[in-house]
């Protein structure tokens, strides 16, 4: 296979609509199309079942789907390497989700810029609703919450774990209950609702977010309401609470990488995050 058909089938996967794939890679839909078709021809296997109304994967293809983001992402990660190598100027990628981990990855690049060897970290920080880009080569390193990341083929380290809370208002019929349990809160016409892996969201009469800030804000505004890790208590605005859910799944925050990775500087990074968990 090459890198090019591994990356159009990758973009399908991933989107589950050839318009939307053939849109992010910037090529027309039939090119796309016969391109798979092609490949399953090759292989001689069906990747994809299609319908009128949906795609989805079959089991060929959901393996395909997990090698190939490994294979991609140690292309990528080759390529960024050897330019940095090149240019003598070492660098780890560390990628987060904008507005959590605040607090452990302030800890963390601290106390690894104190290290003898510690090389230039660069952050990249991702929306909440996307997959943290560690196998596509973008990051070398990141910082994760199960069972919300997906960390199947990634090597990882437990670096806390912690409750959740749900956060509304303070005027909510809800805020002077605590604790509450998830039935309390699951039915509820205002809970948020956030993307599937396919970019489709579940059924409900809640607001469809896509990130923290708009989930706050409609949060504010009375609009919303949302079951979060324990953090979010954290310097919650002025007319907010966290009431304890006390059945809800614990979330654990872990430090992961490629398992293909043979960089000192991550390995130093992972003994430093580790040693303050």
């Amino acid at each position: 296979m090459e890198t090019r058909e591994l990356r159009y089938f990758v973009a399908v996967a991933e989107e589950l609509n050839f318009g939307r794939a053939a849109e992010r890679l910037g090529i027309a839909q039939p090119p796309l199309s016969r391109a798979i078709a092609q490949l399953e021809h090759r292989l001689g296997v069906e990747l994809l079942t299609r319908t009128s109304r949906r795609v989805s994967l079959t089991d060929a293809g959901e393996v395909l789907l997990e090698e190939g983001r490994a294979i991609l992402g140690a292309v990528a990660a080759a390529e960024r390497r050897t330019r940095a190598a090149a240019a003598d100027r070492p660098s780890l990628v560390v990628a987060a989700k904008a507005g959590s981990s605040g607090e452990v990855l302030a800890k963390l690049l601290d106390a690894y810029a104190n290290e003898p060897g510690a090389v230039t970290v660069e952050l990249l920080l991702c929306e909440s609703n996307t997959h943290v880009p560690l196998l596509d080569g973008r990051a070398d390193v990141a910082l994760l919450h199960e069972p919300y990341d997906p960390t199947t083929g990634l090597d990882v380290e437990v670096l806390g774990t912690e409750g959740q809370v749900a956060v509304m208002q303070a005027a909510h019929p809800l805020a002077g209950r605590s604790p509450l349990r998830m039935a309390d809160v699951s039915d509820l016409p205002e809970l948020a609702r956030w993307p599937r892996s396919d970019g489709t969201y579940p059924d409900g009469a809640g607001a469809a977010v896509r990130n923290l800030t708009q989930l706050f804000q409609l949060i504010e505004l009375g609009r919303a309401v949302a079951v979060l890790p324990e953090v979010a208590r954290n310097g919650l605005a002025e007319g907010l609470v966290a009431v304890p859910v006390v059945d809800a799944p614990q979330v654990t925050t872990v430090i992961a990488w490629p398992p293909h990775s043979r960089s000192r500087a991550l390995a130093d990074l992972v003994r430093v995050a580790t040693g303050f968990s």
